[in-house]
């Protein structure tokens, strides 16, 4: 398998995936199939709008399933970096808009599939994180977005 089908994951970030695929096959499958059985039980499927939504479940859980089958199975583990000066996966970094130093905020770099926003964990492969691989504190790096170039100061490597 060439190495542009792997995909990058802390293992923290593996860990997550198998125990949401645990969830999912354990748990959520099963409790979706006996919302099956129970509403084709009541009769006429073509108006059982618990069967049609209990079957629509079952497809979502059973896409979800495949996608990170897929992903465990194209899946490199990469260590995080433990470089406290040059920026990698796993690195914490706080970074602010240039000419903006009081909006600073902390990120961690993670795998392709480990982003969220919101918990400020950036992909490497979103635009910010690609912009921030490889520099360290003090440098700047430029975000192409869609709102236009935005410049960004690495204010710490954590």
């Amino acid at each position: 398998m060439s190495t542009k089908n792997k995909i990058q994951l802390t293992k923290d970030g593996f860990q997550d995936l198998q125990n949401e695929l645990n969830e999912l096959i354990n748990e959520k499958l099963p409790v979706v199939v006996k919302r099956i059985s129970v509403a084709r039980d009541k009769g006429d499927l073509s108006e059982n709008t618990e069967y049609q939504n209990a079957k629509e479940d079952k497809e979502i859980i059973d896409a979800r399933i495949t996608e990170i089958e897929d992903v465990i199975k194209r899946a490199e583990v990469v260590n995080k970096t433990k470089s406290k000066t040059l920026i990698g996966i796993g690195s914490e970094v706080v970074i602010y808009p240039k000419n903006n130093k009081k909006n600073q905020r902390t990120i961690t770099l993670v795998g392709e599939f480990e982003g969220d926003v919101e918990q400020g964990k950036i992909s490497v492969v979103s635009p910010l994180g690609k912009a921030l691989l490889g520099k360290k504190q003090d440098d700047e790096t430029v975000v192409v977005a869609p709102a236009g170039d935005i410049v960004y100061v690495v204010a710490k490597v954590k």
